[in-house]
């Protein structure tokens, strides 16, 4: 008895048609009906009534389907499971992330990830909450980093809570200090900057622009549309102020001011996002759990 042949048997048992199952096993109809005749002569009796548009299964054929399906179940298990194996050493993790992570939170923990598995290609997609949660849910992602709360509540995908970070205000050196060079800025005092902002969907843009109008006025923009390099090039170059995660401001170091923003200030809550109806790949999983404990 070849595996091969138990495929082809449960493809037909399931599809009650010879040459649908062989156009959903990818092989030739005659070769199929070649395998299932093969498969009966070594157990000794017909699997399958055949009359012409109508296939039933024998009593030996019902009895052969639950252990057909328990063999492939198994050796899919198996196969899977060796792979799961392999993949720790070589294989790839596909993980969608806001920009502002890639910049301040992921560089640390990707050289941790590469450093104890080198064979394993990650390849990072940047993207807003919104656009990373649609392309998790089409399964082009195994792992995501989002913004919460997501911008469409999603009941096909987990998010667990990975931390919460101030955001900042980041200006030159060079310009004027905001809010008159308090330690430490109210929103309000924004009112009457000149704001460099991020592009339309962006999780900073919304908070910022909300926090803003909260505080009854409309922000005033310098500069807008770029992503967070652009951004604190931008500030960098004296165009203006902007409100930032206190991450990637700590990593840019001199060639900006960093203010913090005074109480209750402003906040972002970041997420570790997957499907909830398929596990994220072993390899996955790992990196995931190096998020989760860094």
């Amino acid at each position: 008895m070849q595996f091969q042949q138990l495929q082809y048997f449960v493809a037909v048992a399931e599809t009650r048609h010879f040459t649908r199952a062989a156009d959903l096993v990818h092989v030739a109809q005659p070769s199929l009906s070649q395998q299932i005749k093969a498969l009966e002569r070594e157990l000794g009796a017909d699997l399958f009534l055949r009359a012409r548009g109508n296939i039933t299964l024998t009593d030996a054929g019902e009895a052969l389907l639950p252990l057909a399906r328990r063999i492939l179940a198994d050796a899919d298990t198996a196969r899977h499971e060796v792979q799961e194996l392999v993949q720790l050493r070589r294989g790839r993790v596909r993980l969608g992330a806001t920009p502002s992570l890639c910049t301040g939170l992921l560089p640390d923990v990707l050289r941790a990830f590469h450093d104890r598995y080198p064979g394993i290609r990650l390849l990072i997609e940047e993207g807003g909450s919104h656009d990373l949660v649609r392309e998790l849910a089409r399964g082009a992602l195994d792992l995501a980093l989002v913004v919460l709360p997501l911008p469409s509540p999603s009941p096909a995908l987990t998010t667990v809570e990975l931390l919460r970070e101030d955001l900042v205000v980041v200006s030159s050196p060079e310009a004027p200090a905001p809010g008159r060079g308090r330690p430490a800025v109210r929103i309000a005092d924004l009112e009457g900057e000149r704001l460099v902002m991020f592009r339309h969907g962006y999780d900073l843009r919304e908070l910022t622009v909300a926090a803003c109008r909260a505080e009854g006025f409309e922000p005033d923009l310098a500069v807008e549309g770029g992503e967070m390099d652009a951004v604190l090039g931008f500030v960098r170059a004296g165009l203006g102020v902007a409100v930032v995660p206190r991450m990637v401001a700590t990593r840019s170091g001199r060639a900006l001011r960093v203010t913090p923003l005074a109480r209750p200030g402003l906040h972002r809550t970041i997420a570790l996002a997957h499907r909830s109806d398929v596990a994220p790949p072993r390899a996955a999983r790992e990196l995931q759990r190096m998020l989760l404990e860094r």
